[in-house]
């Protein structure tokens, strides 16, 4: 069976461990330290020695009669404030011959000192609360090391099976029931896991979180360093762990380890963490699964400046990712850069509101095809946007014009930032051609050859229309002689009962050829 956070027992603590059934069976008092009553209980020590701070370690909860300390007020200060310099967790006196009632040089020091001391009115065994308290304490330290080993084995597992960055995340939040986050050394987050409200509350004040994650844990913030061999390049962080710190931190330590293993496995390759984080960021915003607004904390986080910024939508054909990601940090560009389907990269400039967005974007472009040659890259773009809600049409349209030009064999005669102005007809038919209106023209202007299968006419005329109707120009194309090319336009404008010596009729023809084609893309 997995052993979850859910199954561990909570950590006890002093107010806990006066509401166990036998301690309340002894009438216990609060008498000094109330509001200190949330402190751990690290184990139970029975002592009557006046010196017995000098055999505690800490977290302990004393249990004594006090017979060598009636009497003697002196000493009675002072065991409670060796108690307190030993970070006792609790004193517990028991009331009897020695003491009939609370003493008020206990009961004062101890309130000083914010040491929690309590007083039982009715006898009580003392080694029925020992065995209680330990054997509570012991299967929960059993519980902790099983969980831990439970997830390391998981991630093991995982990490053997070729399990992504994100499946080990989601494990790891699985086990710890709170967001995680994953950053490098500056801050910048490569993944998060947990349940998306939560993660998107942390990623919304991560800056400011950030800033003191460096080095202060606190209210469940519990963190991992990331790396080996003496070189540290990120942590990963536990936020808002509810179970108790030592557990949380025996996990983060499993999941740090998974994650130092995952990364020497995939050749050191701490980078494609971040451009995983901008892959997945980028193909978040071009889907518009998720509203832009609720993507705008994960933005922040990676590193994108998003307050009072024009944001550039650009998509290169052919273009490296990596490659991309140098010449934005050779150019000082702040941007993301990620890898999308069918051998397109987006990336999305964020640019101060008073630089010229237009002359940067073409600036990249000129010096990315100067280095790639402009026969094998195309930079498209959308306008720039002023708006992070806008961001994700900007990102689609440049999307369409790259589409429209990946098949065009007049790459060296476009200018260095494609634009939609610049494809024409073909972008606005790649813009459309999800429209049920445009699928329906376009398969009842062409359904005569669209049904045929005998003859390869579709390419004729697809030809022919691309060249302008130049024939001679359509038959050489196709290895044919002219007469051979006459009867086959003749037998295309039979079956789709059109005169392509009309310009209109062809110009229709045309768009419905265009829609045709992209939309089998």
């Amino acid at each position: 069976m997995t052993i979850t956070l859910d199954s561990l027992e909570p950590a006890l603590s002093v107010r806990q461990v006066l509401t166990l059934e036998r301690v309340l069976a002894g009438e216990p008092e609060v008498v000094a330290g109330a509001s200190h009553l949330d402190r751990p209980v690290r184990w139970v020590h029975v002592a009557e020695a006046a010196d017995v701070g000098v055999m505690l370690s800490g977290g302990e909860m004393v249990l004594t009669t006090g017979v060598l300390l009636a009497g003697d007020e002196d000493k009675q200060a002072e065991y409670v404030r060796s108690l307190h310099r030993a970070e006792a967790a609790a004193v517990v006196l028991g009331l009897g011959r020695a003491f009939p009632a609370a003493p008020d040089v206990m009961r004062r020091a101890a309130e000083r000192c914010g040491l929690p001391m309590v007083v039982l009115h009715r006898p009580f065994p003392f080694a029925e609360l020992t065995e209680e308290v330990q054997s509570r304490l012991v299967r929960r330290k059993f519980a902790a090391v099983s969980l831990s080993e439970a997830v390391r084995t998981e991630l093991t597992a995982l990490i053997t099976a070729g399990a992504p960055l994100q499946r080990l995340l989601d494990e790891v939040a699985r086990h710890s029931a709170c967001p995680v986050v994953v950053t490098n050394l500056a801050h910048r987050v490569l993944g998060t896991a947990g349940e998306r409200p939560a993660v998107d509350d942390v990623l919304r004040d991560w800056e400011r979180i950030a800033r003191q994650a460096g080095g202060v844990e606190g209210d469940g913030w519990i963190r991992a360093e990331l790396g080996g061999r003496g070189e540290r390049w990120g942590r990963i962080v536990l936020c808002g762990y509810r179970g108790d710190t030592a557990t949380g931190r025996l996990l983060a330590d499993r999941a740090a380890e998974a994650l130092v293993l995952h990364r020497m496995l995939a050749g050191g390759a701490a980078c494609s963490w971040e451009e995983q984080s901008a892959q997945s960021l980028l193909t978040d915003l071009v889907s518009g699964v998720v509203p832009a607004r609720q993507l705008l904390p994960r933005a922040r986080a990676a590193g994108l400046p998003v307050n009072r910024r024009t944001f550039v939508p650009l998509v290169v054909r052919d273009g490296d990712a990596a490659r991309l990601e140098r010449l934005l940090r050779l150019l000082g560009l702040p941007g993301l850069v990620a890898e999308l389907a069918d051998g397109a990269t987006a990336v999305l400039l964020s640019l101060p509101r008073d630089q010229d967005a237009g002359a940067l974007a073409a600036h990249f472009a000129t010096r990315l095809r100067t280095e790639t040659g402009p026969e094998h890259t195309v930079v498209a773009a959308a306008e720039a946007r002023a708006a992070w809600d806008d961001v994700p049409t900007g990102l689609r349209e440049a999307q369409h014009v790259a589409d429209a030009v990946a098949d065009s064999s007049a790459v060296l005669d476009l200018p260095p930032v494609v634009r939609l102005k610049d494809v024409h007809l073909r972008g606005l038919i790649r813009l459309l051609r999800d429209d049920p209106h445009v699928q329906s023209f376009a398969e009842r202007e062409l359904d005569g050859l669209l049904r045929e299968t005998d003859e390869d006419l579709l390419p004729v005329l697809r030809t022919y229309l691309a060249t302008g109707r130049n024939k001679s120009r359509t038959a050489q194309l196709h290895h044919v002689s002219r007469p051979a090319l006459y009867r086959r336009l003749e037998a295309i404008q039979v079956r789709l009962g059109v005169d392509l010596d009309d310009f209109e009729q062809a110009a229709s023809v045309h768009i419905a050829l265009l829609a045709h084609d992209a939309q089998q893309q």
